[in-house]
């Protein structure tokens, strides 16, 4: 056990040195311009990216950085739970859930029509639809052992789709004025389009409070849709030795943990005194996990990604986004 906890110190060490040193660029920013332009979830993102691509990181922080990426990650997004009530988006009645399922089904079928007119194999398209219509690299990693996907495609998949989250979380705020979006609709844009749900924290958290309730609360609802999507491809092909994919691929644990504290909080059941400190864990894990997923992405990999698999990729982000704008509209959302 000590032994796996030092293995970890180097990245966590890393991991918080870029984090601190986000914080602080921020903080200059605010000093010198009045206002922080880029905030610290983005500069940690890019940061981490600048290191990756411009060093050659030794084995040693791997471990670290892995953890910071998926276990931070997680925890933070469960201590989001206690500052998040149920309320917020059972406003909307159940039609936003079902537009949710609605928009996750389209995006799988269009995205895996591109894939195969393009001429990828079938489990790569399969890989690349799920990851860009559910949540990136998690659905990558979920799906590929069930339809027993070969490890070059699942490589090519992941490695765009990591860039491109990281781009997608830049851009976005962008969206606002483009679309004249509200703070409530720019939040479940961003939970329907960006990839992973700490990167909706990144989107979102320098917009509003608003706008990042809902985007993580809707991003959460698209993320359970891997547990039918997963159990239909696990029906469909079945795997040569038989065996099930484990309920944890399908519903993650951070997920119920959530869900657990966003209704602990629904019935006054979470102490007043502990959301400020609990919010401001998740978020300091939160830029941790950003400057984890920066140092993990290498913006060389896009190119040994392949065109083709680009051309996807970024065809089947753009019908996301398509298709969730018109949703938007549709359920007449303000």
């Amino acid at each position: 056990m000590k032994a796996k906890a030092k293995k970890l110190v180097p990245g966590l060490i890393l991991c918080t040195l870029v984090t601190l040193s986000a914080y602080y660029i921020e903080y200059l920013e605010a000093s010198f311009f009045q206002r922080a332009w880029l905030e610290s979830l983005v500069i940690a993102i890019l940061l981490g990216s600048f290191i990756r691509s411009v060093y050659q990181l030794d084995h040693q922080f791997d471990a670290g950085i892995n953890f910071s990426a998926k276990m931070l990650l997680e925890i933070a997004v469960v201590l989001l739970g206690v500052s998040v009530s149920a309320s917020s988006i059972l406003e909307n009645g159940p039609n936003l859930i079902l537009g949710i399922a609605a928009t996750v089904a389209i995006a799988i079928a269009a995205s895996y029509t591109i894939g195969r007119l393009v001429g990828l194999p079938k489990k790569m398209a399969i890989l690349i639809a799920c990851g860009n219509s559910i949540c990136g690299n998690s659905a990558i990693a979920a799906v590929a052992p069930v339809i027993e996907a070969d490890s070059n495609d699942v490589a090519s998949s992941i490695a765009f789709t990591a860039v491109l989250g990281v781009v997608v979380v830049l851009i976005l705020p962008l969206m606002i004025p483009l679309l004249s979006l509200s703070q409530l609709q720019y939040g479940i844009f961003a939970g329907l389009t960006v990839y992973a749900v700490p990167q909706v924290l990144a989107a979102t958290s320098s917009v509003s409070l608003i706008s990042s309730h809902i985007g993580t609360l809707v991003k959460l609802v698209r993320v359970l849709m891997l547990g039918p999507v997963v159990l239909i491809l696990s029906l469909i092909g079945k795997k040569e030795d038989g065996t099930r994919p484990a309920l944890s691929q399908m519903v993650p644990w951070f997920i119920v943990g959530f869900l657990a504290l966003m209704m602990f909080r629904s019935f006054g059941l979470v102490p007043e005194a502990l959301i400020n400190p609990a919010h401001t864990t998740g978020n300091f894990f939160t830029i941790m996990s950003m400057a984890a997923l920066g140092l993990g992405v290498d913006i060389r990999s896009v190119a040994r990604a392949g065109s083709r698999v680009a051309s996807v990729v970024v065809l089947s982000l753009l019908i996301l986004f398509v298709i969730s704008f018109i949703l938007i509209r549709l359920l007449g959302i303000y």
